[in-house]
C-alpha cells in the first residue's frame, strides 16, 4: 500500500528544517501533527491528600521540565518559599538548566547526570543525607524507583501532574495510512478516542519498547520500530520504510 498520509501523535515541530517536513516534501506525503496526550497539573488540595508537606524536604529530584514547572507552581499555590539551601538533583544538564526559569541558578546547590536515572547513583552517594522529594506524574517508571531504592536514600514520590488523553473527536482517523506513536499513553488515547478503531491496512510506527508492547497488547500490528541501530530516530525509520515499500 502506498503511504500518502501520516498522523504523528506529537505537537508540530517549530523548525522549518524538521526531518518530517523534509520527508513530506521529498516523498510527496501529507504529514499532520496532533498530540494524543497532554499534561494536567494537580492542585494543592490533591497534593495534601498525598500527605506531602513541601517544607519537610531538603532536596528535590527532577526528571523532567514538567516536574520543575509543576513543583514551583504548587510551591507558589501553597505559599511555600523554596529555601536557597535546597539541593537539586537533575537527571540531565538540560533539565538542570531549565531551573533558571524559576531560580537564580548560580547561587544554588545543583547537580546533574548525563542522561539516565542510573547516572545519578554517584550523586546520591555523595549527597546521601538529604530528605528528597520526587515530583512526578502518575506514571513512574520502574527504573526510576529501582535507582532511588538501590541508592538507599530517603525519598518520597509526589504526584504533581497527570498525563491524560486529549480530545481527538475532530479527527477523521480513517484519513491516514500511517499512525506514529511515542508512548503507551498515546496508544491508550487512540482507543479512548476511537473505541471501534480497527487497523486494517493502516501502518503503525512506534518509538520505544514500552510503546511497542502497548501497541501489541492492544491488538495492533507494529510495522515500524525505532530506535534501532540502523534507524535511531522515528523519521529515519519512517523514511526507510517508505522507500522500501514504494520502490
Amino acid at each position: 500500500m502506498k503511504i500518502k498520509s501520516i498522523l504523528v501523535s506529537q505537537p508540530a515541530p517549530n523548525a522549518e528544517s524538521s526531518p518530517y517536513l523534509e520527508i513530506a516534501k521529498k516523498e510527496k506525503i501529507k504529514i499532520d501533527f496532533r498530540p494524543f496526550i497532554h499534561v494536567e497539573g494537580v492542585d494543592a488540595k490533591e497534593l495534601r491528600t498525598q500527605k506531602i508537606d513541601l517544607s519537610n524536604y531538603t532536596g528535590i529530584i527532577f526528571t523532567s521540565k514538567n516536574a520543575i514547572d509543576h513543583y514551583f507552581r504548587l510551591a507558589e499555590e501553597m505559599r511555600f518559599a523554596v529555601p536557597d539551601s535546597m539541593r537539586y538533583i537533575c537527571q540531565s544538564e538540560a533539565i538542570a538548566n531549565y531551573l533558571q526559569k524559576h531560580i537564580v541558578y548560580r547561587k544554588r546547590k545543583i547537580s546533574f547526570g548525563e542522561k539516565s536515572m542510573a547516572d545519578l547513583a554517584p550523586l546520591f552517594k555523595k549527597h546521601h543525607d538529604e530528605k528528597y522529594l520526587l515530583p512526578c506524574s502518575d506514571v513512574l517508571t520502574d527504573e526510576t524507583a529501582r535507582v532511588l531504592n538501590t541508592a538507599g536514600i530517603d525519598w518520597t514520590k509526589a504526584v504533581m501532574y497527570r498525563t491524560v488523553a486529549s480530545d481527538l473527536s475532530d479527527i477523521n482517523i480513517d484519513e491516514y495510512d500511517m499512525l506514529a506513536f511515542f508512548s503507551h499513553q498515546g496508544i491508550k488515547s487512540l482507543f479512548q478516542n476511537f473505541p471501534k478503531f480497527e487497523q486494517g491496512d493502516k501502518k503503525i510506527a512506534v518509538f520505544g519498547v514500552s510503546t511497542k508492547q502497548a501497541a501489541e497488547e492492544a491488538g495492533l500490528k507494529v510495522d515500524i520500530m525505532a530506535p534501532t541501530k540502523e534507524t535511531p530516530s522515528m523519521t529515519m525509520a519512517i523514511e526507510k520504510y517508505i522507500k522500501a515499500t514504494q520502490k
